[in-house]
């Protein structure tokens, strides 16, 4: 039985609908008093990466104090349009009764999210997933640029090794950074990455969607009965 799980968060648990682009970009133009004209790759990316590398795409070179800025104006902006994501984005299919599964069986559950932790928060409050969320044990887009690190962060600060851990996540980055650590990997192939593309990761494990709750509590105990 694993001690904890580490749930990536955008794709995997929830959708924004274009939310996130939107309020991304006006924390952008807030911070750099350019509109956002294109960004960098998300999927699987921290969010001080992606900040940097957009920031490169109009020509600018961005420090900590910038991605800090940012990281506020994006926080003030999530909270500000709390009714629009509620509104227009949505939890996705299966993903509260697989958090209620897995905390009844008595699992840890944490994230491990490219999102800043503040932003983290917000989104799954705003759709009723936070409940379960054990926030301190989890690595978010300010503690590191790479994903592999993160994941590492969090066995540290949840005190677990590795063969005690299951990440969850919807992108070949979430599996790379589940091989980096030595942690099981679930994929699922809710988000823009396809089955095929989870597979050629190197993913063993994959579910289209969230929706059957007792087969996701089965493999996340270790029991694939497929």
């Amino acid at each position: 039985m694993p001690g904890l799980v580490l749930w990536d968060i955008d794709h995997t648990l929830i959708d924004t609908r274009g939310v996130g682009r939107e309020l991304s970009a006006a924390a952008f133009q807030r911070t750099t008093g350019l509109a956002m004209r294109e960004q960098a790759k998300i999927d699987g990316i921290t969010e001080a990466v992606i900040f940097r590398e957009t920031s490169k795409l109009h020509g600018l070179t961005t420090d900590r104090a910038d991605f800090e800025q940012f990281a506020a104006a994006l926080t003030a902006g999530h909270l500000e349009r709390v009714a629009d994501l509620r509104e227009r984005g949505h939890a996705l299919p299966g993903a509260a009764a697989a958090l209620d599964l897995l905390d009844a069986d008595g699992i840890r559950q944490t994230v491990v999210t490219g999102n800043i932790r503040s932003v983290a928060e917000i989104k799954l409050q705003v759709f009723g997933l936070d409940r379960h969320i054990l926030w301190d044990l989890g690595a978010y887009g300010e503690d590191d640029d790479l994903r592999s690190e993160l994941v590492r962060l969090s066995l540290r600060r949840a005190h677990v090794s590795h063969q005690d851990v299951v990440v969850i996540g919807d992108t070949p980055a979430d599996v790379a950074a589940a091989h980096a650590n030595d942690v099981r990997v679930i994929a699922v192939a809710s988000g823009r990455s396809d089955e095929a593309a989870l597979r050629h990761a190197g993913a063993d494990t994959i579910l289209p969607d969230l929706r059957d709750t007792q087969l996701v509590g089965k493999l996340v105990r270790g029991s694939d009965p497929r």
